[in-house]
């Protein structure tokens, strides 16, 4: 008997069933530290208490993996809505890019067109220039002979007559 009442000494005596509501049984101070979790109970392997936590966490596991699933598939979703936004200008700056290619092709064939008519329009008139100085040449040619003939004409004449020639004053005059 003395065994049972030191047994009995050493038990835990269960807290009062009666509580008042907002206060803790036994009228002391309950301090918690942050949100109430679950209750944590010693309960013996195996109980069905540890069969509702095993579920309870096979349950989260499910939800946290649902969870990465869904922000995967969004990231990838926004992935290739970038990619494909990243596509569309790249293809947008190439058509814009071969255009103005195009218009300066355009430009740089209209430039050489009008160049190379320039050069021809210059390469005639030296042509003509050329032309109107042998024109030039062969009558200052001309009128050279001429003179040359009629000064040996004159110097025969005077040769023949055995007479000097005159030194003619004011010749512009005459």
């Amino acid at each position: 008997m003395e065994n049972q009442v030191a047994k009995e000494a050493h038990a835990v005596a269960p807290p009062p069933t009666t509580v008042e509501a907002g206060k803790p049984a036994g009228g002391g101070v309950v301090v918690q530290n942050g949100p109430p979790g679950p209750a944590r109970a010693a309960h013996a392997p195996g109980s069905a208490t540890d069969g509702d936590a095993v579920l309870s966490k096979v349950e989260m596991e499910r939800k946290l993996s649902m969870v990465k699933a869904w922000e995967e598939h969004e990231k990838s979703k926004v992935d290739n809505r970038a990619e494909q936004k990243m596509s569309s200008i790249l293809s947008w700056e190439n058509t814009k890019k071969a255009s103005i290619e195009a218009k300066l092709r355009t430009r740089e064939e209209k430039l050489e067109k009008k160049k190379a008519e320039y050069a021809e329009k210059m390469r005639n008139r030296i042509a003509t220039i050329h032309k109107e100085a042998e024109e030039k040449r062969a009558s200052v040619e001309a009128k050279r002979q001429e003179e040359m003939l009629k000064y040996q004409e004159t110097a025969a004449k005077h040769r023949s007559k055995g007479t000097t020639p005159k030194k003619k004053i004011l010749e512009c005059f005459s």
